[in-house]
Protein backbone atom coordinates (compact mmCIF):
# COMPACT_ATOMS: atom_id res chain seq x y z
CA UNK A 1 0.00 0.00 0.00
CA UNK A 2 2.86 2.08 0.94
CA UNK A 3 4.21 1.44 -2.09
CA UNK A 4 1.51 2.33 -4.41
CA UNK A 5 1.22 5.44 -2.62
CA UNK A 6 4.92 6.74 -3.11
CA UNK A 7 4.32 5.24 -7.06
CA UNK A 8 1.59 7.49 -7.13
CA UNK A 9 3.25 10.47 -5.60
CA UNK A 10 5.83 10.22 -7.61
CA UNK A 11 4.02 10.63 -10.93
CA UNK A 12 2.57 13.37 -10.09
CA UNK A 13 5.61 15.44 -10.19
CA UNK A 14 5.20 15.15 -13.56
CA UNK A 15 3.64 17.89 -15.73
CA UNK A 16 1.55 16.05 -18.12
CA UNK A 17 0.02 13.72 -15.00
CA UNK A 18 -1.64 17.05 -12.99
CA UNK A 19 -2.39 18.08 -16.94
CA UNK A 20 -4.70 14.74 -16.58
CA UNK A 21 -6.46 15.25 -13.30
CA UNK A 22 -7.01 18.94 -13.95
CA UNK A 23 -8.82 17.69 -17.38
CA UNK A 24 -10.02 14.50 -15.76
CA UNK A 25 -11.60 16.06 -12.62
CA UNK A 26 -13.34 19.40 -14.92
CA UNK A 27 -15.10 16.88 -17.32
CA UNK A 28 -16.08 14.97 -14.45
CA UNK A 29 -17.73 17.75 -13.47
CA UNK A 30 -19.35 19.05 -16.09
CA UNK A 31 -20.57 15.13 -16.99
CA UNK A 32 -22.84 14.76 -13.83
CA UNK A 33 -24.18 18.39 -14.26
CA UNK A 34 -26.91 17.34 -16.66
CA UNK A 35 -26.72 13.50 -15.88
CA UNK A 36 -29.63 14.01 -13.62
CA UNK A 37 -31.98 15.79 -16.11
CA UNK A 38 -31.33 13.61 -18.63
CA UNK A 39 -32.20 10.43 -16.19
CA UNK A 40 -35.33 11.98 -15.41
CA UNK A 41 -36.64 13.11 -18.34
CA UNK A 42 -35.71 9.05 -19.55
CA UNK A 43 -33.07 10.29 -22.16
CA UNK A 44 -29.97 8.22 -20.24
CA UNK A 45 -28.64 6.91 -23.54
CA UNK A 46 -28.32 10.36 -25.21
CA UNK A 47 -24.96 10.73 -24.29
CA UNK A 48 -24.15 7.07 -25.91
CA UNK A 49 -25.81 8.18 -29.12
CA UNK A 50 -24.40 11.88 -29.41
CA UNK A 51 -20.62 9.79 -28.61
CA UNK A 52 -21.36 7.74 -31.89
CA UNK A 53 -22.01 11.19 -33.60
CA UNK A 54 -18.90 12.51 -32.22
CA UNK A 55 -17.07 9.07 -33.44
CA UNK A 56 -18.53 9.67 -36.80
CA UNK A 57 -17.62 13.00 -37.07
CA UNK A 58 -14.17 12.42 -35.99
CA UNK A 59 -13.66 9.93 -38.38
CA UNK A 60 -14.60 12.26 -41.35
CA UNK A 61 -12.30 14.43 -40.12
CA UNK A 62 -9.87 12.44 -39.79
CA UNK A 63 -9.95 11.42 -43.85
CA UNK A 64 -10.42 15.35 -44.64
CA UNK A 65 -6.84 15.42 -42.71
CA UNK A 66 -8.42 18.13 -40.27
CA UNK A 67 -5.77 19.23 -37.67
CA UNK A 68 -8.42 20.66 -35.49
CA UNK A 69 -11.09 18.23 -35.61
CA UNK A 70 -13.22 19.70 -32.88
CA UNK A 71 -14.30 22.43 -35.48
CA UNK A 72 -16.47 19.59 -36.88
CA UNK A 73 -17.25 17.36 -34.23
CA UNK A 74 -18.70 20.00 -32.15
CA UNK A 75 -21.05 21.55 -34.47
CA UNK A 76 -21.99 18.21 -35.40
CA UNK A 77 -22.59 16.67 -32.03
CA UNK A 78 -24.99 19.87 -31.14
CA UNK A 79 -27.16 19.63 -33.98
CA UNK A 80 -27.51 15.84 -33.76
CA UNK A 81 -28.12 16.62 -29.68
CA UNK A 82 -30.93 19.34 -31.01
CA UNK A 83 -32.57 16.90 -33.18
CA UNK A 84 -32.78 14.01 -30.48
CA UNK A 85 -34.16 16.51 -27.93
CA UNK A 86 -36.34 17.97 -29.95
CA UNK A 87 -37.54 14.46 -31.14
CA UNK A 88 -38.52 13.31 -27.55
CA UNK A 89 -42.14 13.65 -27.54
CA UNK A 90 -43.94 15.44 -30.72
CA UNK A 91 -41.44 13.24 -33.83
CA UNK A 92 -43.36 10.78 -35.35
CA UNK A 93 -39.65 9.34 -34.69
CA UNK A 94 -39.75 9.19 -30.24
CA UNK A 95 -36.36 10.29 -28.37
CA UNK A 96 -35.33 6.27 -27.50
CA UNK A 97 -35.89 4.97 -31.62
CA UNK A 98 -33.88 8.22 -32.59
CA UNK A 99 -31.39 7.76 -30.67
CA UNK A 100 -30.95 3.93 -31.30
CA UNK A 101 -31.06 5.28 -35.08
CA UNK A 102 -28.49 7.75 -34.99
CA UNK A 103 -26.02 6.16 -32.56
CA UNK A 104 -25.81 3.23 -34.98
CA UNK A 105 -25.93 5.34 -38.22
CA UNK A 106 -23.15 6.83 -36.81
CA UNK A 107 -21.20 4.40 -35.44
CA UNK A 108 -21.35 2.33 -39.09
CA UNK A 109 -20.47 5.14 -40.77
CA UNK A 110 -17.32 6.57 -39.27
CA UNK A 111 -16.10 3.09 -39.37
CA UNK A 112 -16.67 2.45 -42.90
CA UNK A 113 -15.12 5.65 -43.71
CA UNK A 114 -12.16 4.69 -41.81
CA UNK A 115 -12.24 1.50 -43.78
CA UNK A 116 -12.33 3.28 -46.98
CA UNK A 117 -10.08 6.13 -46.54
CA UNK A 118 -7.52 4.73 -43.78
CA UNK A 119 -5.30 6.98 -42.35
CA UNK A 120 -2.70 5.23 -40.75
CA UNK A 121 -1.98 1.29 -41.00
CA UNK A 122 -3.46 0.05 -37.74
CA UNK A 123 -7.35 1.03 -38.29
CA UNK A 124 -7.66 -0.90 -35.23
CA UNK A 125 -5.98 0.63 -32.85
CA UNK A 126 -7.47 3.51 -34.17
CA UNK A 127 -11.02 2.77 -33.53
CA UNK A 128 -10.37 0.68 -30.48
CA UNK A 129 -8.92 4.26 -28.83
CA UNK A 130 -11.42 6.31 -30.50
CA UNK A 131 -14.07 3.79 -28.94
CA UNK A 132 -12.66 2.92 -25.48
CA UNK A 133 -10.29 5.84 -24.81
CA UNK A 134 -6.89 5.93 -25.30
CA UNK A 135 -3.32 7.10 -23.29
CA UNK A 136 -4.68 10.44 -25.23
CA UNK A 137 -5.45 12.29 -21.60
CA UNK A 138 -2.10 11.60 -21.09
CA UNK A 139 -0.50 13.07 -23.51
CA UNK A 140 -2.08 16.96 -22.81
CA UNK A 141 -0.66 19.64 -23.74
CA UNK A 142 -1.20 22.70 -21.83
CA UNK A 143 -3.13 24.44 -24.76
CA UNK A 144 -5.60 21.71 -24.38
CA UNK A 145 -6.06 22.03 -20.42
CA UNK A 146 -6.72 25.50 -20.91
CA UNK A 147 -9.40 24.70 -23.69
CA UNK A 148 -11.10 22.29 -21.44
CA UNK A 149 -10.61 24.49 -18.14
CA UNK A 150 -12.21 27.63 -20.31
CA UNK A 151 -15.50 25.49 -21.65
CA UNK A 152 -15.67 23.94 -18.42
CA UNK A 153 -16.61 27.16 -16.41
CA UNK A 154 -18.80 27.95 -19.15
CA UNK A 155 -20.41 24.84 -18.78
CA UNK A 156 -20.75 25.42 -14.91
CA UNK A 157 -21.65 29.14 -15.05
CA UNK A 158 -24.52 28.17 -17.73
CA UNK A 159 -26.21 25.48 -15.46
CA UNK A 160 -25.49 27.46 -12.15
CA UNK A 161 -27.13 30.67 -13.72
CA UNK A 162 -30.10 28.88 -15.49
CA UNK A 163 -30.83 26.13 -12.85
CA UNK A 164 -33.90 26.69 -11.71
CA UNK A 165 -34.97 27.08 -15.79
CA UNK A 166 -33.53 23.84 -16.37
CA UNK A 167 -35.02 22.07 -12.76
CA UNK A 168 -38.62 23.70 -14.39
CA UNK A 169 -38.16 22.26 -17.55
CA UNK A 170 -36.79 18.37 -16.42
CA UNK A 171 -40.07 17.85 -14.16
CA UNK A 172 -42.51 19.97 -16.09
CA UNK A 173 -42.26 21.06 -19.28
CA UNK A 174 -46.12 22.20 -19.81
CA UNK A 175 -46.04 24.04 -16.59
CA UNK A 176 -42.58 25.37 -17.53
CA UNK A 177 -44.59 26.80 -20.88
CA UNK A 178 -47.76 27.72 -19.35
CA UNK A 179 -45.45 30.14 -17.01
CA UNK A 180 -44.03 32.11 -19.60
CA UNK A 181 -40.84 29.74 -20.02
CA UNK A 182 -39.47 29.42 -23.59
CA UNK A 183 -39.01 25.75 -23.12
CA UNK A 184 -37.73 25.28 -26.87
CA UNK A 185 -35.14 27.78 -25.86
CA UNK A 186 -34.10 25.63 -22.28
CA UNK A 187 -34.03 22.28 -24.81
CA UNK A 188 -31.34 24.01 -27.03
CA UNK A 189 -29.32 25.14 -24.17
CA UNK A 190 -29.45 21.28 -22.51
CA UNK A 191 -27.88 20.58 -25.98
CA UNK A 192 -25.01 22.30 -26.39
CA UNK A 193 -24.28 21.40 -22.95
CA UNK A 194 -24.01 17.65 -23.80
CA UNK A 195 -22.47 17.87 -27.23
CA UNK A 196 -19.50 19.96 -25.51
CA UNK A 197 -19.34 17.53 -22.57
CA UNK A 198 -19.44 14.77 -24.96
CA UNK A 199 -16.73 16.06 -27.13
CA UNK A 200 -14.82 16.84 -24.47
CA UNK A 201 -15.21 13.39 -22.19
CA UNK A 202 -14.17 11.61 -25.61
CA UNK A 203 -10.19 11.57 -24.90
CA UNK A 204 -10.82 10.71 -21.30
CA UNK A 205 -13.27 7.40 -21.61
CA UNK A 206 -13.77 6.76 -25.04
CA UNK A 207 -17.01 7.29 -27.51
CA UNK A 208 -18.32 3.80 -25.98
CA UNK A 209 -18.24 4.92 -21.95
CA UNK A 210 -19.23 8.70 -21.76
CA UNK A 211 -22.78 7.50 -20.91
CA UNK A 212 -21.62 5.68 -17.91
CA UNK A 213 -19.47 9.33 -16.85
CA UNK A 214 -22.92 10.92 -17.45
CA UNK A 215 -25.56 8.38 -15.57
CA UNK A 216 -23.62 6.36 -12.69
CA UNK A 217 -23.17 9.43 -10.54
CA UNK A 218 -27.24 10.70 -11.34
CA UNK A 219 -28.34 7.01 -10.40
CA UNK A 220 -25.62 6.67 -7.92
CA UNK A 221 -27.12 9.81 -6.10
CA UNK A 222 -30.47 9.17 -6.42
CA UNK A 223 -29.83 5.95 -3.96
CA UNK A 224 -29.39 8.08 -1.17
CA UNK A 225 -31.67 11.59 -1.96
CA UNK A 226 -34.39 12.51 -3.43
CA UNK A 227 -34.99 16.24 -3.95
CA UNK A 228 -32.85 17.94 -7.69
CA UNK A 229 -30.31 19.64 -5.38
CA UNK A 230 -29.27 17.47 -2.90
CA UNK A 231 -28.55 14.55 -5.97
CA UNK A 232 -27.03 16.76 -8.20
CA UNK A 233 -24.70 18.08 -5.68
CA UNK A 234 -24.34 14.66 -4.43
CA UNK A 235 -23.90 13.43 -8.21
CA UNK A 236 -20.86 15.90 -8.79
CA UNK A 237 -19.18 15.14 -5.70
CA UNK A 238 -19.40 11.08 -6.98
CA UNK A 239 -18.29 11.83 -10.50
CA UNK A 240 -15.32 13.94 -9.35
CA UNK A 241 -14.27 11.36 -6.50
CA UNK A 242 -14.50 8.31 -9.23
CA UNK A 243 -12.99 10.46 -12.11
CA UNK A 244 -9.92 11.13 -9.68
CA UNK A 245 -9.92 7.57 -7.81
CA UNK A 246 -9.95 5.83 -11.26
CA UNK A 247 -7.22 8.31 -12.92
CA UNK A 248 -4.86 7.58 -9.81
CA UNK A 249 -5.23 3.40 -9.84
CA UNK A 250 -4.75 3.95 -13.94
CA UNK A 251 -1.68 5.82 -13.59
CA UNK A 252 0.04 3.52 -10.82
CA UNK A 253 -1.58 -0.06 -12.02
CA UNK A 254 -0.90 0.75 -15.62
CA UNK A 255 -4.83 0.21 -16.71
CA UNK A 256 -6.14 1.70 -19.15
CA UNK A 257 -8.19 5.10 -18.17
CA UNK A 258 -11.71 4.91 -19.44
CA UNK A 259 -12.71 1.37 -18.29
CA UNK A 260 -10.92 2.31 -14.91
CA UNK A 261 -12.99 5.11 -14.19
CA UNK A 262 -16.25 3.74 -15.81
CA UNK A 263 -15.18 0.64 -13.24
CA UNK A 264 -15.04 2.95 -10.13
CA UNK A 265 -18.24 4.70 -10.94
CA UNK A 266 -20.03 0.93 -11.38
CA UNK A 267 -18.02 0.15 -7.56
CA UNK A 268 -19.84 4.01 -6.15
CA UNK A 269 -22.82 3.00 -7.51
CA UNK A 270 -23.26 -0.70 -5.60
CA UNK A 271 -22.23 1.24 -2.86
CA UNK A 272 -24.23 3.65 -2.38
CA UNK A 273 -27.17 0.97 -3.78
CA UNK A 274 -26.34 -0.62 -0.25
CA UNK A 275 -26.28 2.34 1.76
CA UNK A 276 -30.02 3.86 0.22
CA UNK A 277 -30.96 0.42 0.85
CA UNK A 278 -29.87 -0.11 4.63
CA UNK A 279 -29.37 3.98 5.78
CA UNK A 280 -31.80 5.92 4.01
CA UNK A 281 -34.75 3.54 3.10
CA UNK A 282 -37.11 6.03 4.70
CA UNK A 283 -35.52 9.36 3.64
Amino acid sequence: MAEGFARIFQYLQYPFVRYAMIVGILIALCSSLLGVTLVLKRFSFIGDGLSHVAFGAMAVASVLKMTNQTILVLPVTVICAVLLLRSGQNARIKGDAAIAMISVGALAFGYLLMNVWPVSSNISGDVCSTLFGSTSILTLQLSDVWLCVILSVIVVFLFLFFYNRIFDVTFDENFARSTGTRVERYHLLIAVIIAVIIVLAMNLVGSLLISALVIFPALSAMRIFHSFKSVTVCSAVLSVTGALIGLLFSIAAATPVGSTIVAVDVLIFAVCTILGSVFFRHA
